[in-house]
Order: C-alpha cells, then sequence, then structure tokens
C-alpha cells in the first residue's frame, strides 16, 4: 500500500512537473531563469507547485486567495505590454491597469433640440428659436454673407433642374406616342407617370455625369475646395486630429494592417506627430475582443513614432454614430480635426495632411469628403464592381461637386470633420414613432449629420481631385445586396427628416436621391409588370374604339415599332454615354494603367454585359427591401465580411430560387401571349432566371484571378499598387496568427493583458460574484465549449474570475482536458523585448 502511494505521488508530482515546464515555455524565458523557476516551484501537489511558480515570478508575497494575480506585473513585462507607449498603472481599487486610451477630457454633445422642427408640431416659440442661425463656434455671430460659390450653385442647380425636366418632358410626350391608345386609357396613364419619374431618374444621373466629364476635360472648378496657398506649409501645432477608427467584429488582421500602412505613411510626411490614432472597438465576440487587444499592443509598440489609443465600448449604443458621438464627448476637446475611417479604410500620408490643410485653408468648411477608391478584393465580381468605380466614378463624383460645391454629401468614412461644430450642431437623437422598418433610430446618419452641419452654417466639400483614399467592395452579390438593405432601411427613415426645418434645400434633395437609388427598383418593376399586363389585355381582348361617352369618331390603336426603336436608343444613349465618355477621358490621359486602351474597351463591354444581368437581380431584391421597411420588417445591422468570401450553391438557391422561377414563368407567359415581345422582355426575365449561376460563378476568387492574369478590368491599383496598399497587403501576409479566447484563459502572458485590459473589472456586487463563480466553476469542469458569447465575455470584464480560472485549468485535477489541449496562438513577439527589458 506504501509502496502504491509512494507511486501515485511520484506520478503526480511528474505530472506538476511537465504542467509547469509547459507553462514556463508559453513565457518565452531565458533557460536560466527558466530553471531558476523551476526549482523553486518543485513540490508534490500540482496546485502548490504551481502557487509557487506564480510567487517565484512575482517576487513578492503569494496572492493566497487567487495565486495567478500574483504574478499579474511579472506576466505583463513579459509579454512586452509596456515596452511600447502602453501605460500601465496600479490603480488601488482597481487593481493593476493596462490604460489603452488618454485621460477623460470630457465636453457635451446632446441633440438639443430633438426632433427637428417639421417632424411634429412645436409651439411656435419653439420654431422661432429653431429657425434662429446657430451660434457659430470660431468667434463669429453671424453667419458668414454669402460666397461666390453659393450663387455659383444656385445657378447650376437650377440648370440642372431645367434639364432634367425638358429632357423629361421629351422622353414623355415620345412614350405617349408608342403606347397604343397615346396615354388615354387609365392602365396607360399610370405607365406613363412610372416612365417620367424613371426617365427624369435616369436624366439627373446622366447630367451629372456629363457635367463631370466636361470639368475633368477643362480642369480644376474655380469654386473648388483649395489649399494651394498652404502647400508645403508644416501643419500648425494647435491643429491636432484624431483620426478615429469605429470597429464591430471585424477581421482584425485586416483592420489593423490597414491602420497600420496609414500610420506608417504618415510618419513619412513628418508630420505624424499632429495626429493621434483612436481605435473604437464595439464587438461583442469574444474572440475578436482578445484578437484587438493582442493588435493594438503589436501595433503601438511597433510605431517609430505616433500614438494609437484602444477604447472598446461597454454599452453599444446607435452603433457606429454613437461610437464616434462617444469618442467626441471623451476626447473631443482635444482636438481640432477628426478624421473618421471605416474598417476596411486606407489612406495616405499626404492625402490625410491635404485635407488637414484644407480645413486650416478654408474656415468655413465642416465637413470634407474623400473619394475614395476601391481596390483589394481578388472575387470576379469586387473586381469588376472596382473596375466600374474606378472608370466610371470620377465622372459622376466630379459631376456631383459640379452641383453641389459646399453642399455636398458625406459619405460617413475618408473624411476630416471640424470637432466643435461637429459636436454642437451634430449630435443624433431618436426620431418619434415608427416600427422596426422606419424606426426610431437613425441609421444612415452621414446624410444626416451633413444637413445638420450645413444648417449650421458651416460647408460640406468633396475633394474629388484628392488621391490616397482608398476602401474595399463586397466580395460578391449577396454581400453586395445585405449592406444595401441597411442602406435602403437608413434612407428611407431619413426621408422621415425631408421637412426639417432649417435644412437646405440641397441635402433634401440629397435625402431624395438616397431614397429614389432603392425607390427607383420597384418602380421600374411595376414599370414592367404594366406593360406585361397591357400586352396581355391587347393579346387577349378586342380593341376598344369607342373610349369616351358620346365618342363621335373611333379611337384607333396604333402601333409604332420604330418610335419604340428610337425611344430605346434614346434611353440607352443616357445609359451608356457616361460609360463611352469615362473611357473616352481615360483613353485620352493613359490607358495603360487599366490594362490599354484594348483591354478597356474589352473590360468595359464585359461590365455593360455583366451590370445589365445584375440589374433585374438587384430590382427584384431591392423591391423586396423597400416593402420590408414599410411594413416593419426588422434588419440585421452587421459588419460586411473582409476578406473575398465566396457563395455556395445551397445559399444562391435560398437566395435566388424564386427569382429563377419568377423569370421563367414570366418569360413564359410572354412567349404565350406574344412571341415577338419576348426579345423585349429577355434582358429582364432572362437575367432572373440565371440568377443563380450568375451568383455563384462571380463570386469566385479564381475567376477573379484569371481576368487579372489576362488584365481585364485592371485598376492602377492593381497595375501599379500605390505604397500605402502594398504595406497593407504585406501586414495582412505576414500577420501573426491571432489569439481567442482559449488563449485569454490558457497562455499566461495573455491572460494577463486580459485581465490587465482597463475594461476588465476587479470590483462585483456579490450576486455577479456567484453567478461569475459559477461560470467558472463550469467552465473548469465542462471546458470552453459549455461556455456561450455572454458566458466568455462576463469572464472578459471580471479579471478576478478570469485569473482564477487561468489558475485552475493549469493546476486543478478537476479542469477539463480541453483547456489544456487547444491549440494557441504563438506567444508574442514582445514578449522577448519584455524580457530584455526587465534584464
Amino acid at each position: 500500500m506504501e509502496l502504491r502511494a509512494a507511486a501515485g505521488v511520484k506520478r503526480r508530482a511528474s505530472a506538476g512537473a511537465d504542467v509547469r515546464e509547459r507553462y514556463l515555455d508559453r513565457l518565452g524565458l531565458a533557460a536560466a531563469r527558466r530553471e531558476s523557476l523551476l526549482r523553486e516551484s518543485a513540490g508534490d501537489d500540482p496546485a502548490d507547485g504551481m502557487a509557487r511558480l506564480h510567487e517565484a515570478l512575482a517576487d513578492d508575497a503569494p496572492h493566497e486567495a487567487n495565486p495567478a494575480q500574483a504574478s499579474l506585473t511579472a506576466r505583463l513585462r513579459l509579454a512586452g505590454a509596456a515596452a511600447g507607449r502602453a501605460v500601465v498603472v496600479d490603480d488601488p481599487r482597481r487593481g493593476l491597469r493596462l490604460l489603452s486610451a488618454p485621460p477623460l477630457h470630457r465636453a457635451s454633445m446632446t441633440p438639443g433640440l430633438w426632433p427637428p422642427p417639421g417632424l411634429i408640431a412645436l409651439p411656435s416659440w419653439l420654431r422661432r428659436r429653431r429657425a434662429a442661425q446657430p451660434r457659430r463656434d470660431d468667434g463669429r455671430d453671424e453667419p458668414p454673407a454669402p460666397a461666390d460659390w453659393q450663387r455659383a450653385a444656385t445657378v447650376r442647380r437650377v440648370l440642372l433642374l431645367g434639364m432634367v425636366l425638358a429632357q423629361s418632358y421629351f422622353a414623355t410626350s415620345a412614350m405617349v406616342g408608342v403606347l397604343p391608345y397615346h396615354g388615354t386609357k387609365p392602365m396607360e396613364m399610370a405607365v406613363l407617370v412610372l416612365f417620367a419619374i424613371l426617365i427624369g431618374w435616369v436624366s439627373a444621373g446622366f447630367w451629372t455625369a456629363l457635367a463631370g466629364f466636361v470639368l475633368l476635360v477643362r480642369g480644376r472648378d474655380r469654386y473648388a475646395i483649395s489649399a494651394r496657398h498652404m502647400a508645403g506649409r508644416p501643419i500648425p501645432p494647435e491643429a491636432r486630429t484624431a483620426i478615429v477608427m469605429p470597429i464591430c467584429n471585424e477581421d482584425v488582421a485586416r483592420v489593423f494592417a490597414g491602420l497600420r500602412a496609414t500610420c506608417a505613411s504618415l510618419a513619412q510626411t513628418g508630420e505624424i506627430e499632429r495626429f493621434d490614432f483612436f481605435v473604437l472597438s464595439d464587438s461583442s465576440d469574444a474572440d475578436i475582443r482578445v484578437a484587438e487587444r493582442e493588435a493594438w499592443l503589436d501595433l503601438q509598440g511597433s510605431l517609430p513614432a505616433g500614438r494609437v489609443y484602444y477604447r472598446r465600448r461597454q454599452h453599444r449604443i446607435k452603433r457606429k454614430s454613437g461610437n464616434v458621438a462617444d469618442f467626441c464627448r471623451r476626447w473631443g476637446r482635444d482636438y481640432r480635426y477628426m478624421v473618421v475611417l471605416d474598417a476596411d479604410s486606407v489612406m495616405s500620408g499626404n492625402c490625410l495632411v491635404e485635407l488637414v490643410r484644407l480645413m486650416e485653408a478654408n474656415p468655413n468648411a465642416g465637413i470634407v469628403q474623400t473619394a475614395p477608391r476601391a481596390a483589394g478584393r481578388e472575387t470576379l465580381y469586387s473586381r469588376i464592381q472596382q473596375f466600374a468605380t474606378r472608370v466610371y466614378g470620377p465622372l459622376f463624383v466630379t459631376g456631383l461637386h459640379f452641383w453641389q460645391l459646399g453642399e455636398s454629401h458625406y459619405w460617413g468614412h475618408n473624411a476630416i470633420i471640424r470637432v466643435a461644430p461637429f459636436m454642437r450642431h451634430c449630435a443624433l437623437g431618436r426620431l418619434p414613432g415608427g416600427g422596426a422598418g422606419l424606426g426610431r433610430e437613425i441609421l444612415s446618419h452621414d446624410f444626416v449629420e451633413a444637413a445638420l452641419m450645413r444648417r449650421a452654417g458651416w460647408a460640406v466639400w468633396i475633394a474629388y481631385e484628392l488621391s490616397g483614399s482608398y476602401e474595399e467592395m463586397p466580395p460578391n452579390l449577396l454581400d453586395e445586396l445585405k449592406r444595401d438593405r441597411r442602406w435602403c432601411q437608413g434612407n428611407l427613415i431619413n426621408s422621415r427628416l425631408f421637412f426639417a426645418q432649417g435644412l437646405h434645400p440641397a441635402h433634401r434633395a440629397v435625402f431624395v436621391t438616397g431614397v429614389m437609388a432603392y425607390l427607383s427598383a420597384p418602380l421600374w418593376f411595376a414599370f414592367l409588370l404594366l406593360s406585361t399586363v397591357l400586352l396581355a389585355i391587347h393579346t387577349l381582348s378586342e380593341p376598344t374604339y369607342f373610349t369616351a361617352p358620346n365618342q363621335l369618331f373611333p379611337l384607333w390603336p396604333e402601333w409604332h415599332p420604330a418610335r419604340a426603336i428610337g425611344l430605346f436608343g434614346v434611353t440607352a444613349t443616357l445609359l451608356f454615354l457616361p460609360k463611352i465618355l469615362s473611357v473616352a477621358l481615360i483613353a485620352l490621359k493613359d490607358a495603360r494603367p487599366f490594362g490599354g486602351a484594348v483591354r478597356l474597351a474589352v473590360s468595359v463591354l464585359l461590365e455593360i454585359v455583366f451590370s445589365a444581368l445584375l440589374a433585374p437581380i438587384r430590382m427584384l431584391f431591392h423591391t423586396r427591401f423597400i416593402g420590408a421597411a414599410l411594413v416593419g420588417w426588422a434588419v440585421q445591422w452587421k459588419s460586411p465580411p473582409r476578406d473575398d468570401a465566396q457563395t455556395t450553391w445551397r445559399e444562391a438557391f435560398a437566395r435566388h430560387g424564386g427569382q429563377t422561377v419568377l423569370g421563367l414563368a414570366w418569360l413564359g407567359l410572354v412567349y404565350r401571349l406574344n412571341p415577338a415581345y419576348l426579345w423585349w422582355l429577355l434582358p429582364v426575365a432572362g437575367a432572373m432566371a440565371l440568377s443563380i449561376p450568375i451568383s455563384v460563378y462571380s463570386s469566385r476568387v479564381t475567376l477573379g484571378r484569371r481576368a487579372r492574369v489576362a488584365r481585364l478590368f485592371l485598376i492602377p491599383e492593381e497595375s501599379h499598387p500605390p505604397r500605402v496598399l502594398r504595406r497593407m497587403r504585406r501586414y495582412v501576409q505576414h500577420a501573426p496568427a491571432v489569439p481567442r479566447f482559449v488563449d485569454a484563459v490558457v497562455d499566461p502572458l495573455r491572460n494577463a493583458i486580459a485581465c490587465a485590459a482597463d475594461v476588465a473589472r476587479t470590483e462585483h456586487s456579490e450576486a455577479v460574484q456567484r453567478t461569475h463563480a459559477e461560470v467558472v466553476e463550469r467552465a473548469l469542469r465542462d471546458g470552453p465549449a459549455a461556455l456561450d458569447e455572454n458566458d466568455r465575455n462576463a469572464l472578459l470584464r471580471d479579471a478576478q474570475a478570469l485569473s482564477r480560472l487561468h489558475f485552475a485549468v493549469w493546476s486543478s485535477p478537476a479542469a477539463h482536458s480541453d483547456w489544456l489541449a487547444a491549440p494557441l496562438a504563438p506567444p508574442p513577439r514582445r514578449a522577448a523585448r519584455g524580457e530584455a527589458a526587465r534584464a
């Protein structure tokens, strides 16, 4: 018996020694230090040995209730947490803290009088108060006198409206001649109304592109925002700028690679000391939370200059707009400007410096929006979309500038904002009433913020000539449509602000165009359906020659195919001439970055075919989105994918199956009614019938790469990538393995970082402590798979509970084997610097 007992003790001691050796291996210690710790922690009982190990690591008295807590400082040092610019402090109340954000400098940012008058009835004295011009933040109580650009903008917009109305009138008159009864019957009247609205929408796009083409050919617009007199001058020290990146459950490696490339590019300008970077996280996934903290430490420790801060919000209020507003309340007073980035944004240092110079040179500018260029994707779908935006985008963006001038769009990212007026005038509240579809929360906040900024007297510009601003496209059609559904609902909600008092007519027009971008789909669908109904009526019923009482002469139905063909040609010209002009503009300059003139032309022809196939598919989806919003279906607002996700056949059948059936049935019906009309409907219904293979094959990375090898859909960012994008791709390729929640429990270094994170608390109520103790016990007994997302996030918020679980999985015989068997990310490379600093 004694021999068996002794053998059991020896086995436990041997097992404890093996565990401690594995633990020390994760610390990345020098050999001598490792052997010293192993000797000091020797013992028969694994728990006692592990407690002595933590005591030896700490060089301090043991922490009896939580042994792992005693070594927290030593493990943070070994993790290299303080090797860069991070600050570790010992808070008497909250314990050891790894500070990732600067000291608070709170300021107010409240919506003020909300909702805006015009949305709901208000007393007359309150309306007068709101109608008064808000006091400006530059020391002047009166708004500035109208500038030359404002008068020019008025003239240009009147010209645009006149051309759109005239073109719509003549096109609708031509449509009257095409209809058999010349618009005298109710069904034909409905067709004419829909046609007039749709041709007006197409006409507005046509004249916008044409204005952009003329402006690009002529050169710079004399009214464009400029900083020529500040060229080459250093940024004043007081013009501090915060670069803020709100993120939520994103691809951590891609996000921080883009941010690191932006930081490195800015450092090369010599102006990085005027900028601070803020990563504002709303992430709720525990694995991503751990990875974000690790990536932030890697980034701030690798920069030769500049400051990068990280903050995670506990309460995710108002999504992205709430995240930015929270930053403004905490640190907005410390900065004159802020540049807002999306998670996929990359900006060159020269672009950022030029944005600040534009603001300094134009003290009346409240927002300056860049025109981001899409790049970085490899699926066939995304490469075609990148090509289209790169080729046609400059015409439309320049055209928007031509009509809007200082009352332009703000797209919510890759833009610079003057912080003080933004905080005073652009805070958003909730709208009254509304359901899940047109609910109370403003989703597409950017359009509203631009409108409020302009209402307060500050200009909003598009810097259409400024290069160095980049973003990414959705990788496939379905992911783009998921984004479109969110944007559709957001624009419909914004339409409730159309009559809000004090808004500039230009921004009311922005609200209208935002709605029409999606409302045009059900209008087009209704136009096609009514056209099919008219075909059925004329095919299945006898003609009606007397359509009014006491009519003396019969009305003969007339069909004029030549007129129909002519009207079709005019409509096609409005749609495709901007694309031809875009190609001509590139050919006049240099087509080589696009693969040469021949491949550019071939790529444009293929893109036209592809966009024609996609248009009916998008039409049906957008029609559903409009209907869903109007009937109150809620929409999930999730971050889009940041990698080249491909569509599976199962997903395509689920999403496009109904469209395929509708397309085939529609074609069969028209063929039965009149086969001659089948060719007119084939581009629409045929695309619906082919929606499944179109969606699947266009999402393929292999096809996208083959097209690039053939130099099709090539853009300059692929043929001659700018340095900032090359850096970003290199950082993505060499990004270390991403740690997960299991790493924060098991790995000694990452556990120390998680326990010292400034969002982790050491003080909780007794009820919360009991709940977390139950979570720790269940996790220890049943393994990581037993924890749901709420459990994992609760442990990340409780430093004491997380530290106890860490100690238990390494020392308790009751610990589930999956903890120590789980694959862990390699130890952080900062560990060597931390150990060197200690030596």
